[in-house]
């Protein structure tokens, strides 16, 4: 049984591939992912729900006309009977242009989570367990993210290494006072997980550029708390590579 909150298509195509089972069980409110959602009509998988499905559950079951699937296409209202190979769900029956901005960003996002565990795994071989504790803290957010965005529900208040969301930009702008440096020139010197820190908040920046293309404009779409969050969740990775510039870190050697 999946425990996760997001089911993508990778996991459905490890077990698929597998076990080649038609059956697949999720916890109740997982939210699945429209990758997924194809992979699973392309195999005809039945989904299992651990216990019973609340109302909450957001997985929108796909309505039929003369026994046939019927879509939506999201921008222009239109009913389609087949789903087009340019298109895929927004969510639920609606379908988008896989060029559609909210699709090219939840591609970002998950390049952005992609490149948190590269990070991760680098702070494990270093021996950083606490720094690699941050990091799961902060691939937990964007999969709550992605979960928002996905679900069409709200984003819940941040709390992050310990921290809300005014504390986070308050640390994040005054490095001195909270963390005991100025704030850093990011160089080469710096070593290896430094390095990669920084990159890791240039990609959020650009994740952050993504969801204001797709979601920052007025309209259904607009989803100004998903921007904030990848805002401060930018402003998390800063204030965790200041820290291992401080060496807040060495005393796990």
């Amino acid at each position: 049984m999946s425990k996760a909150t997001i089911l993508t298509d990778i996991e459905l195509r490890a077990h698929w591939y597998r076990t080649r089972q038609t059956t697949y069980t999720v916890a109740p409110g997982t939210c699945i992912t429209p990758a997924a959602q194809d992979f699973i009509r392309e195999h005809q998988i039945q989904l299992h729900f651990a216990a019973p499905v609340s109302s909450g559950m957001t997985v929108t079951p796909i309505p039929t006309q003369a026994g046939r699937a019927k879509y939506v296409d999201y921008v222009t209202g239109k009913a389609l009977d087949v789903k087009p190979e340019n298109m895929t769900h927004l969510r639920g029956n609606l379908l988008v242009n896989k060029r559609h901005p909210r699709i090219a960003f939840r591609g970002r996002l998950d390049s952005l989570m992609a490149k948190v565990i590269c990070v991760q795994l680098a702070a494990a071989e270093a021996g950083k367990e606490k720094l690699c504790e941050e990091l799961e803290e902060l691939l937990g957010y964007l999969r709550t993210i992605l979960a928002a965005e996905v679900k069409d529900e709200p984003l819940q208040p941040m709390n992050l290494l310990g921290m809300d969301s005014e504390g986070i930009r308050q640390c994040s702008h005054h490095v001195k006072e909270h963390i005991g440096i100025n704030h850093p020139i990011p160089s080469y010197r710096m070593g290896k997980l430094c390095v990669m820190l920084n990159e890791l908040r240039t990609q959020v920046r650009e994740t952050e550029l993504s969801a204001v293309n797709a979601l920052g404009q007025e309209g259904p779409d607009m989803r100004l708390d998903i921007i904030e969050g990848l805002n401060r969740f930018s402003s998390c990775v800063y204030i965790l590579f200041c820290r291992t510039v401080a060496g807040k870190y060495e005393e796990e050697k």
